[in-house]
């Protein structure tokens, strides 16, 4: 585990060494106080809660996830420095794990900093500050699984804007399938048992769930395994393309 502890604080530190990861917090703190504020009508709610805020987190998440995905293999690729990486005494696996973790507590940094809407609404009321820590930890669970899969498809690519624009598509599609309107529309043609599979496969359905404040077990291990299904995914993808 020396060579997961070693990837994990070269990369995590190389996130701040460049104004980029600045600019990601700025806009990702901007936009997850616009779209419960300003979009969400938060005020207008008159309730004391974070319902709205965490509401719009699958979306928030779905360009900015992948827009911190993209760069994790495909950068590494273009540069032939994954070659270099790979000829270190670590395995694939294990530099896997490494860039994910930073990656993952990178985000973790970036929704850490959304505490001062939690502060303002416990000034303006008095919330379930158990429901809001189960959210919480359900984002992390949703961004994790949104960053699994993003940078498997950023291993399948040496180009940055293609990694992004699949991983973009692949988190949508995971989130349509828990969509009431998408299941609407297959429940139509298929019978209930499959309308219940789709939406058991679907990040939305599982957040949500977490979101109000019933921090199932079910759901909890339904995102790590995901997590870890997609890093598989990962590994087996740069054993693949190694060579190429």
């Amino acid at each position: 585990m020396n060579a997961v502890a070693a990837i994990f604080r070269r990369e995590f530190a190389s996130y701040f060494a460049t104004p980029l990861a600045l600019v990601f917090l700025l806009i990702f703190l901007m936009l997850a106080a616009v779209f419960p504020f300003y979009l969400g009508d938060f005020f207008a709610t008159g309730q004391a809660d974070l319902q709205v805020f965490f509401r719009f987190h699958p979306w928030l998440y779905l360009l900015l996830v992948p827009a911190v995905a993209m760069r994790l293999w495909a950068e590494e690729r273009k540069s032939g420095t994954l070659e270099l990486l790979l000829t270190q005494p670590v395995l694939p696996w294990q530099a896997v794990l490494g860039k994910f973790l930073a990656a993952w507590a990178f985000l973790a940094v970036a929704l850490a900093l959304t505490f001062p809407i939690w502060i303002t609404v416990a000034w303006l009321g008095d919330p379930d500050h158990g429901v809001i820590i189960a959210s919480y930890i359900g984002s992390w669970l949703m961004a994790g699984a949104f960053l699994a899969v993003g940078g498997c498809l950023s291993a399948a690519t040496r180009s940055q804007v293609i990694a992004f624009i699949l991983a973009v598509v692949a988190c949508l599609l995971m989130l349509l399938a828990g969509f009431p309107l998408a299941l609407d529309a297959v429940r139509g043609w298929l019978p209930q048992s499959a309308v219940d599979a789709v939406s058991a496969i679907s990040f939305l359905t599982h957040f949500q769930a977490i979101t109000r404040g019933v921090l199932d077990l079910r759901d909890v291990v339904f995102f790590v395994l995901a997590i870890g299904a997609w890093l598989l995914a990962t590994v087996l993808v740069i054993e693949i393309k190694k060579g190429d």
